[in-house]
């Protein structure tokens, strides 16, 4: 098992939810709210190609299984993400509101999923390298009693994984 160290709180990767190692319970912020959820991964593509990957239609379809991103790419643009439910009814799945939209090095939305009322916030930052982009995906403002931070945590490193896969693949794997 591989784990990040920051100061004293640790974040696993395997099971992908924050966790304070000595006390052996969910990691909290100072201010009462659940703790921010950061990844950062090396895709070996062009700012340009993975800011693509993140806001085009197409590649959304396919990392997402079908889910279409229907998005209004300006501050306090609506956004969302609308697919076929499991009763084949459209639903959608999560939205929210364009923050910041810097193509192509930031890409901040508010953040809800399904019928859930309470927001958070998701940042992308992309920073060009020599032979790859690092993306840093930073998803924070979590109201403390979200019932879609476990999804989220859950969530995002295989969605990041997904995209670094197509990308540097032309293919990807199918979500579980």
């Amino acid at each position: 098992m591989r784990a990040i160290r920051k100061n004293r709180w640790h974040y696993y990767l395997v099971g992908f939810l924050p966790v304070d190692i000595r006390w052996r319970r969910k990691v909290r912020s100072n201010h009462g709210h659940q703790a921010p959820l950061k990844y950062i991964f090396y895709i070996a593509a062009t700012a340009e190609k993975v800011w693509e990957g993140f806001v085009s239609r197409e590649s959304n379809r396919v990392i997402f299984a079908g889910a279409e991103l229907q998005a209004d790419f300006k501050p306090g643009g609506l956004l969302a993400w609308v697919g076929a439910g499991p009763d084949g009814k459209p639903m959608t799945y999560v939205r929210g509101k364009v923050v910041r939209f810097e193509p192509p090095k930031v890409f901040q939305y508010t953040f809800a999923m399904g019928q859930n009322d309470k927001t958070s916030r998701a940042t992308i930052e992309l920073v060009p390298e020599t032979e790859a982009t690092k993306v840093t995906v930073t998803h924070d403002e979590w109201a403390e009693d979200d019932p879609t931070y476990a999804a989220c945590a859950d969530g995002w490193p295989r969605i990041l994984s997904r995209l670094k896969t197509l990308l540097e693949t032309g293919k990807t794997f199918k979500p579980h």
